[in-house]
């Protein structure tokens, strides 16, 4: 159960991320037949810490508070990929998995749990623009980038800021129920679960610095991206063979041609999701998959979510006003 719940704060907290934790668990729901936690905000740094956005908290609570939780919640904070950590801090959470506490992190927080010992050998998340640091620091931790979050025995980990949210329902869900987990969302005004996972919002953009023999044949390949292509037509157009050319493309862009086509092709359909009214049949035609179920196969295999979904999630739905 999750009876205790401490958030544990370093210097530079993100407060939204810190908001998260306090909207979860620290209200008290009692009236919706919701069970309260005893809940705390504890300065790892001293009882005054500074936000990111410039202003300052006071807690009461330390370090010994994390003795008794249940769960120990780590908010993102500034430069958390490349700090050091108070040693205290790491015994006191590698402590509190011993004696069988859960760990949740939300977006860099996962660093902290990193720096403790409490990613290695187990599967993890952060969010997308720190997971290559996050793996690079911590090469035991197995980095999944493109979720929104990890339950992997006692260390959970999220991805950037809403996803908190998602892991902090995932816990209550486990804790007491979906019911329990359906009436906080509903108060939050949140999904109480979201298809998907995080790879609809990378933007990873495929780099081209040293592509000095394929560049032209790639700058060709995106401007026809409706047309079928083969390898062996690629590699006449750039006057190699087929071997040699899908060498060299190999060493040059790091994946295959047919590979970096397809993630083109998904890219474009983004765009077209995002800032057209055009049908998934004509998407599908304009990236080269022909149909709207190819469309959707594909665009499911690379992100997770379908073409209606992002659609929905990227412009929202139709006749969507904002409140005055």
């Amino acid at each position: 159960m999750l009876n205790n719940v401490a958030a544990l704060m370093l210097d530079d907290v993100h407060p939204f991320e810190l908001g998260v934790l306090c909207e979860i668990f620290g209200l008290d729901r009692s009236d919706d037949g919701l069970p309260v936690h005893d809940f705390a905000v504890v300065s790892a740094e001293g009882p005054e810490l500074r936000t990111h956005a410039g202003f300052t908290i006071h807690t009461p609570y330390g370090l010994d508070r994390l003795e008794e939780a249940d769960l120990i919640a780590v908010p993102a904070g500034s430069r958390f990929g490349d700090r050091d950590f108070p040693e205290e801090v790491l015994d006191a959470l590698r402590r509190a998995v011993d004696r069988g506490a859960r760990v949740l992190s939300v977006c860099s927080g996962a660093f902290l749990l990193g720096a403790a010992g409490l990613l290695d050998d187990r599967r993890c998340t952060t969010h997308w623009k720190h997971a290559d640091v996050l793996a690079q620091r911590f090469p035991r931790a197995r980095v999944e980038p493109d979720v929104l979050y990890v339950d992997d025995g006692p260390v959970i980990t999220s991805a950037g800021t809403a996803a908190g949210i998602d892991a902090c329902l995932h816990l209550v869900r486990q804790a007491y129920g979906p019911a329990a987990a359906n009436t906080i969302a509903r108060r939050m005004v949140v999904p109480p679960h979201r298809d998907g996972g995080q790879a609809q919002y990378i933007q990873r953009p495929l780099p081209r610095d040293r592509c000095d023999t394929v560049g032209e044949t790639l700058a060709w390949m995106e401007r026809h991206l409706e047309q079928e292509m083969t390898v062996e037509q690629l590699a006449a157009q750039t006057h190699m063979s087929p071997r040699t050319f899908a060498r060299r493309f190999q060493q040059e862009t790091g994946t295959t041609p047919y590979r970096w086509l397809l993630r083109q092709r998904v890219l474009l359909a983004q765009h077209l999701l995002e800032t057209s009214d055009e049908t998934m049949d004509t998407i599908a035609g304009r990236t080269g998959f022909g149909n709207a179920a190819a469309l959707r196969h594909q665009f499911v295999r690379a992100l997770g979510t379908t073409p209606q979904a992002y659609r929905r999630t990227f412009r929202g739905p139709d006749g969507l006003t904002e409140a005055a």
